[in-house]
């Protein structure tokens, strides 16, 4: 977007919408109004590309909803994409979750966190709130989730990730009236809902691990991070829990995004423990991991 303004020539036999004796102004300046476009959310730009044609074909420019898009979610260019950038903006703000698409039945509630980026392909997945990570030497998953609770996971799909926090019912009872729920930190790359693989159905998740804590636990925890930025500073306030856990008798569920790292906090009532479990969801048997989920059910 150049700072200064350019006339385009190519316009400027277009009539005028109002009735303004200005000579050397016209209402159809393409520069002008993409420049202004900056400025507005998404629903003033549907309703200012519904006008007319003209303002249609200048506000449907994928550049436009491109920095509309990075503007809100409040991430960096990630560069290539497979999908316009109006497509990937309706599927993030249209009201749209995974259980839309499917367990409907199995869904309660959902608050949408935020987005985040994964700059490398690998995730760090934690349920502890510490401030010294524990890294896991095992490469194994089961090991890792075994000797700490957390693990590594490689062939994460670049870019965007969106979060959202489900609760959901509790998956071992098939009883309509059940009253066991059990929260759930749900990501996924941006493009997953607009890629047929996901609509279809053929993509689904599956369980890579779990971890069973055996004793009274005070808040069930879970977070997602791009390994790369684990111990930067753009991540630190994630593990500065006591700034954004609710207080010990506050049992509504917390959340912080940062730049490369989410996660989620619900401070628990008497219990016996809480069983963590890892699934994720990959784009066709061999391909790139696309979202993430990890739930905390009560013992």
């Amino acid at each position: 977007m150049r700072k200064r303004l350019k006339r385009t020539k190519g316009i400027c036999s277009c009539s005028s919408p109002r009735c303004i004796n200005h000579s050397t102004f016209n209402w159809y300046e393409q520069d002008l109004w993409t420049y202004i476009a900056r400025f507005l959310d998404g629903r003033s730009l549907v309703m200012l590309g519904a006008t007319n044609k003209w303002f249609n074909s200048v506000i449907m420019q994928d550049c436009i909803w491109k920095f509309t898009c990075l503007r809100d979610l409040q991430v960096p260019d990630p560069g290539h994409v497979a999908f316009s950038w109006a497509e990937l903006y309706a599927s993030v703000v249209d009201g749209s979750h995974s259980f839309i698409f499917r367990q409907q039945e199995k869904h309660i509630d959902w608050m949408r966190i935020g987005a985040f980026s994964f700059d490398s392909e690998v995730a760090f997945l934690s349920q502890r709130m510490s401030a010294s990570v524990k890294m896991p030497k095992q490469e194994n998953i089961d090991d890792m989730l075994q000797s700490c609770g957390s693990c590594l996971l490689r062939k994460i799909k670049t870019g965007i990730w969106i979060a959202d926090l489900q609760l959901v019912r509790c998956p071992v009872c098939d009883q309509e009236k059940c009253e066991g729920t059990m929260q759930m930190l749900d990501a996924r790359h941006i493009e997953l809902f607009l890629n047929q693989g996901f609509q279809d159905g053929s993509w689904d998740y599956e369980l890579v691990g779990s971890h069973e804590i055996k004793k009274k636990v005070r808040g069930a925890y879970g977070a997602i991070f791009d390994f790369k930025y684990l111990t930067s500073k753009s991540t630190a306030g994630i593990f500065d829990y006591k700034s954004w856990i609710g207080q010990p008798h506050d049992f509504q569920p917390k959340a912080i995004i940062a730049l490369h790292a989410v996660a989620v906090n619900t401070n628990l009532q008497e219990n016996q423990g809480v069983l963590i479990k890892y699934h994720t969801m990959r784009a066709g048997a061999e391909g790139e991991i696309v979202s993430i989920r990890i739930s905390q059910q009560l013992l």
